[in-house]
């Protein structure tokens, strides 16, 4: 745990992470301080970047994204720009979802949502294969959910 984290802090971001829609009276209550001081606490945290926003965790199958798939990107050496390019292109793509710089044969990671094969087997041509410097994807799809959390462990656990 961080030094400039308290049992207490501990406790209100362990709380917001799992449930951000409560009052600041419930999650005072919760923590067992007074609303006011709990309050200053969440907006120190705020400022302190240990709370990086607020946001409501849709259900992606009621919006008609049953595919998960976590596509592994090949590319070519890349110029700096070529870098950039490649990056804004990713933000820019609402259904890839994160991307990640990975070791070994491949080079990048990306969650992507899809509504179905057909879909995601055009989205492949006609977005991730023209992404800059990408030469070869393979795709990992999932078939269901055993965890699926955003949750931070925040209480830090003991080496064995």
């Amino acid at each position: 745990m961080p030094a400039q984290l308290d049992a207490i802090d501990v406790k209100i971001l362990d709380i917001l992470q799992r449930d951000a829609s409560l009052s600041t009276a419930e999650l005072a209550e919760r923590v067992g301080l007074s609303q006011s001081p709990c309050w200053r606490r969440i907006q120190r945290l705020r400022e302190d970047g240990f709370i990086k926003g607020t946001v409501a965790l849709v259900d992606r199958h009621k919006l008609g994204f049953t595919m998960q798939i976590f596509a592994q990107v090949k590319m070519t050496t890349l110029s700096e720009e070529d870098r950039a390019r490649f990056h804004r292109a990713i933000e820019n793509t609402p259904e890839i979802l994160e991307c990640y710089t990975v070791f070994g044969e491949m080079d990048a990671m990306l969650k992507i949502l899809a509504p179905d094969v057909n879909w995601y087997q055009d989205f492949v041509f006609s977005t991730i294969l023209k992404l800059p410097g990408v030469v070869d994807v393979r795709s990992i799809v999932t078939l269901a959910d055993s965890k699926n959390t955003t949750a931070v462990p925040i209480r830090v656990r003991a080496v064995r």
